[in-house]
């Protein structure tokens, strides 16, 4: 997820003595404060720092993986910061932002250095990105580092209803001696979805952070499909809100069925814990799944723009059922 101004990469102004470090903590308050008004300013909203309200990104991304998160020191002054997420083979980073009046100073550059050498050392199969699809100058600067545009992301939600019966269990009411046993299924799931995909930092992190929970559907003794969900204020949430951050149903003739019961499960979960609404994000590559949001009622809040290096689908096939928006 990224928020540059128009000129932001077109480096104009006196150069810069710019420091690009890993985050620290005590970096945390300013980094959101950029993060809020960077968006805020973006996306002209009247209160720019309210934009995301309660839903928290950088406390959250930064507890998960402090060595994955950077920032940019100009004068002893945190001006913007990143952040990269490694899911196996896969990755991502967002959100990157900058300080508003710094807006078109390279800055932004400057901040994907560490983040592409990570994915270097990773040797991630692909890297990816969600950005703004009605912006040149946003594509325009991550083409420079390889990644190039695909489909759309939509961000997609519907109020929670009183949803059907459906079974299902949580990584959190799994007993501690289990736990690994499940972490392992869904890393074989997900391998079955793109070839070394593994979410086990986002399983885990939900868990240690208390950030919410993650729904499993099982057949038989075997895992057919799971989803790690942010639920309420203070996660990617905010107040009221289920938001599903990853989801999939395992490959083959029976996964739309699996995906569907995997969305109750996500309703069901949503309506115990008494929230109102249910967020995914889904990219539209995904026909099928997508078909499926939209026959539930759920509708789009934004449109996002997904950018992958190299260029090649991954897992956005019609016939994958995964929820994700890399924001």
């Amino acid at each position: 997820m990224t928020a540059t101004a128009k000129q932001q990469e077109q480096g104009t102004g006196a150069p810069l003595e710019l420091v690009v470090r890993t985050l620290r903590e005590d970096d945390l308050e300013v980094a959101d404060h950029v993060m809020r008004m960077a968006f805020g300013t973006y996306l002209k909203a009247p209160d720019p720092l309210g934009v995301f309200g309660d839903s928290d990104y950088v406390r959250t991304r930064f507890a998960a993986a402090p060595a994955c998160a950077f920032a940019a020191e100009l004068e002893g002054e945190v001006v913007g910061s990143n952040f990269a997420t490694r899911w196996g083979s896969f990755a991502f980073f967002g959100p990157l932002t900058v300080r508003v009046d710094l807006w078109g100073r390279g800055i932004a550059s400057r901040l994907m250095e560490p983040v592409l050498k990570l994915f270097e050392e990773w040797q991630v199969r692909q890297a990816a990105l969600f950005t703004w699809p009605e912006s040149p100058a946003h594509v325009h600067l991550y083409q420079k580092f390889g990644f190039w545009p695909q489909q759309l992301t939509p961000l997609l939600s519907k109020p929670v209803a009183d949803p059907e019966a459906v079974e299902y269990t949580t990584y959190g009411d799994t007993p501690q001696e289990e736990q690994g046993t499940i972490v392992e299924a869904t890393r074989r799931l997900t391998g079955e979805v793109f070839e070394g995909l593994d979410v086990e930092r986002e399983i885990v992190a939900v868990e240690r952070l208390g950030l919410g929970e993650t729904v499993l559907i099982h057949e038989a003794s075997e895992l057919s499909a799971f989803a790690v969900c942010h639920c309420g204020g203070g996660t990617e949430a905010g107040s009221g809100t289920c938001f599903v951050k990853f989801g999939a149903a395992r490959p083959g003739p029976s996964a739309p069925e699996r995906f569907e019961r995997l969305l109750d499960a996500c309703e069901a979960l949503a309506a115990r814990r008494g929230l109102e609404r249910l967020l995914v994000g889904m990219n539209t590559a995904r026909h099928d799944a997508y078909r499926r949001l939209l026959a539930r009622g759920f509708r789009a809040d934004l449109h996002g723009l997904t950018m992958l290096r190299p260029n090649e689908p991954g897992y956005n096939h019609p016939d994958r059922y995964v929820i994700d928006d890399l924001r």
